[in-house]
């Protein structure tokens, strides 16, 4: 069971764990990737320090060294398969593991229900929309629903967890 407040943790996430960040981001967490930091700065362990501070995030890495340097502002992540570490943060009470699509995966902006015009104009939608509730992202412009795809990934996470 997650710990209360774990529906607020907002996390940094080091390039190393691409997957988990769009992860954390369907189950409406605020998660920043460290792939927004330009590539080959020395400092950047610093400045991922920094920014989780500043921001109130929690890092999570599988670099040794910067979860060592976060100390309790960090969580080293030791497996390398997506769902397991999806495990062991609820299993560790840092998220609530559930599907929520209110967060765009792609860059972590706020999801709003999505207009008439977006879900008809998207290109993408699917003909029977009277079944879904749609959400678009106004940075990507990009249209949101819970699908199969959403759904599978909810199923996933509930097998994994012993919930399926």
């Amino acid at each position: 069971m997650p710990a209360e407040g774990a529906r607020e943790n907002r996390f940094l996430v080091d390039r190393m764990l691409g997957t988990l960040c769009r992860y954390l981001r369907f189950m409406g967490y605020d998660a920043v990737s460290a792939n927004t930091f330009e590539t080959g700065n020395k400092k950047e362990d610093t400045l991922l320090l920094l920014q989780a501070r500043d921001e109130g995030r929690i890092i999570l890495t599988k670099d040794r060294e910067l979860a060592r340097r976060g100390g309790d502002n960090a969580f080293l992540v030791r497996e390398d398969e997506v769902m397991d570490q999806v495990g062991v943060l609820a299993g560790r009470g840092m998220i609530d593991p559930v599907v929520r699509m209110t967060r765009c995966s792609l860059c972590n902006m706020p999801l709003r229900p999505a207009r008439a015009v977006e879900i008809e104009t998207s290109g993408y939608a699917p003909e029977k929309r009277d079944e879904y509730d749609f959400f678009w992202c106004p940075d990507c412009k990009k249209l949101y629903w819970m699908g199969s795809h959403g759904r599978n990934l909810d199923k996933r996470i509930k097998e994994k967890l012993g919930e399926g």
